[in-house]
């Protein structure tokens, strides 16, 4: 008779369980590459559909603020299902949506098209990393939760010059045909990699839903808003501003967005190193270091070399903000650190929105250029915002801990 050896067992189950670690982070990549990759289709889109590159901005508007008002409820909602099932059907979702894309004949069924993952996008931001930590055990959590949302930050990171590059090489039809292949490929790897896991129990948001009566937590919240619609004015019409501002041939245009995006991660390094000591003042400092970013981009559109570093000051900031604004938020919540996160995305994805909208109405009424120079205006009133809020919580944490020293001392 032959025995197993056990080590054998324990290391063929944590194979496995990394095995489907990395088949959620590639999901999130393709999701999230999803939302983003339409910003580098928009010039290609807008040309084979007849209309304005504003009209196919608003199609951002429309899928981030899906994401804002549905994603919390919805992820609430379907919170207790399990997340084998549940990814799988995700996956699927954005399967048949990106070929619905790919074949759309106008503007209104590409409408729906986006509206549709848009509402089981959040879903997924809301419960893959719970999942990841689930996967690899106590010891492994933080790891695990950093490689799932190492795809997150790859696709917000290279969605964009992605798209761009596709619309080159495959044409923007050929992008939403890939990404519906790709997804539906991650459902069957999820279906075979992911092993089934409990489903979660049913939990009541009467008692999460008390952060909203935090004015400092809104105040976080709104404040993402705030920061997210600065990058977004410009970050939206960038592919644009190159093509037409700057003249970067349209061949070349997803190579500078690569490269904005490659330098970003350096600021993806230095949110996430500084954000935990003092959130406010380091999205203070992010938020005027972006506003530099973006006016100077504008002003030396003409210029490669000084366009170069411009661009690089821009895309670092941008992305350092990422991590900063969802740390800054979660730490701003006394409980419900899920919800809190689930929040920022959605504040997040408002403030996409409203950068779309912002910058679809610029570019007419002053020109292409005049993005930039809007969102920076924009920035540097995150960053006051951002210093008034921390003055605010200082007076807030002093007055709490002179009234334990009162209670205490008193008889």
């Amino acid at each position: 008779m032959t025995t197993q050896d056990p080590t054998l067992s324990i290391g063929a189950a944590a194979a496995g369980r990394t095995t489907a670690i990395a088949i959620l982070a590639t999901a999130a990549f393709i999701l999230v590459t999803t939302e983003f990759l339409i910003v580098g289709l928009l010039p290609a889109m807008a040309a084979d559909l007849s209309i304005s590159i504003s009209q196919a901005g608003l199609l951002v508007t429309l899928f981030a603020f899906t994401v804002m008002l549905f994603g919390p409820l919805l992820t609430a909602w379907v919170a207790h299902v399990e997340r084998k099932r549940l990814f799988v059907a995700i996956l699927l979702v954005f399967a048949g949506s990106n070929a619905l894309a790919a074949l759309a004949p106008n503007l209104w069924v590409l409408a729906l098209a986006r509206f549709i993952p848009a509402l089981a996008l959040p879903v997924f931001w809301g419960t893959a990393s719970e999942t990841a930590a689930q996967l690899a055990g106590p010891e492994r959590a933080g790891r695990a939760v950093s490689s799932v949302y190492l795809g997150i930050s790859a696709a917000m990171l290279f969605g964009i010059p992605l798209g761009t590059l596709a619309a080159q090489a495959v044409g923007w039809r050929g992008a939403f045909w890939v990404l519906a292949a790709l997804s539906l490929l991650i459902a069957v790897l999820l279906q075979f990699g992911m092993p089934a896991l409990r489903s979660p129990q049913r939990l009541r948001l009467g008692e999460q839903l008390r952060i909203l009566r935090d004015p400092l937590f809104l105040a976080n919240v709104a404040l993402s808003v705030l920061v997210f619609t600065a990058m977004f004015t410009a970050y939206t019409y960038l592919a644009d501003t190159l093509e037409n501002a700057a003249g970067v041939p349209k061949a070349q245009v997803g190579w500078w967005l690569m490269g904005f995006g490659a330098v970003g991660l350096i600021g993806n390094w230095l949110g996430g190193r500084w954000a935990d000591a003092r959130p406010l003042a380091v999205t203070a400092l992010f938020s005027g270091v972006l506003a530099l970013g973006m006016a100077w981009s504008m002003a030396a559109a003409g210029h490669r070399l000084w366009l170069c570093v411009a661009l690089a000051v821009w895309g670092v900031a941008n992305t350092a903000l990422y991590p900063i604004c969802q740390v800054r938020v979660m730490k701003a919540a006394s409980h419900a650190k899920a919800l809190a996160g689930t929040l920022n995305v959605s504040a997040a994805n408002a403030g996409i929105g409203l950068g779309a909208m912002v910058g679809a109405l610029a570019i007419p009424a002053w020109g292409t250029r005049s993005v930039g120079y809007v969102a920076a205006a924009i920035a540097l009133c995150a960053a006051a915002a951002a210093l008034l809020i921390a003055r605010r919580a200082a007076k807030s944490g002093g007055a709490a801990a002179k009234a334990q020293v009162t209670a205490k001392a008193a008889p």
